[in-house]
């Protein structure tokens, strides 16, 4: 099944599933759904930064400081977490990633998801699928710092981000 045929969860606002849909339908027509971010961390506490392959289907091309996708219908945020992390960071035997803060993110152009946002530490090797991540590298918090100005990041990314660091997650 190709990605723009997989079928997602259409959530309300209050993230309750209302129906199921084909996510290229999803996107298409703005409906609201589910997704997960994950702030991986190496063993000396970088972080894992990719640059998005130009095939994606949203944000292609841009950096991003979570790993992560939407949740498949009928899946629990949890298991979407530990499924993204592994897919795209090439690993098995990863640990559960620990749940953070949900958020309701809005692109401001009638677009909407819910974003539960997890971390996790990874201390294996990551060989990150091709298909998914373009460039990749561990940074330390003041190297992303440094670049949030400079490169070009997905916008959602962005919001948990800025979330996570002021302190002020969402639900």
């Amino acid at each position: 099944m190709g990605s723009a045929d997989e079928i997602l969860d259409v959530v309300d606002a209050s993230d309750r599933v209302v129906g199921r849909a084909r996510r290229g339908d999803v996107y298409a027509r703005g409906l609201c759904h589910r997704a997960v971010f994950v702030l991986v961390r190496d063993a000396d506490g970088r972080i894992f930064v990719h640059r998005r392959t130009a095939g994606k289907l949203i944000f292609p091309s841009l950096y991003d400081m979570f790993v992560g996708g939407v949740v498949g219908a009928g899946e629990s945020y949890d298991d979407a977490a530990l499924r993204e992390a592994g897919e795209e960071l090439g690993v098995r035997g990863l640990p559960r990633p620990v749940p953070l803060f949900r958020f309701l993110y809005d692109d401001g152009r009638g677009r909407s998801w819910w974003s539960a946002v997890y971390e996790v530490r990874c201390e294996l090797p990551v060989r990150p699928r091709a298909e998914e991540v373009a460039w990749h590298a561990f940074l330390t918090e003041d190297e992303v710092g440094r670049r949030l100005g400079e490169w070009e990041w997905v916008p959602d990314g962005l919001a948990a981000y800025a979330r996570l660091r002021a302190g002020r997650p969402g639900v």
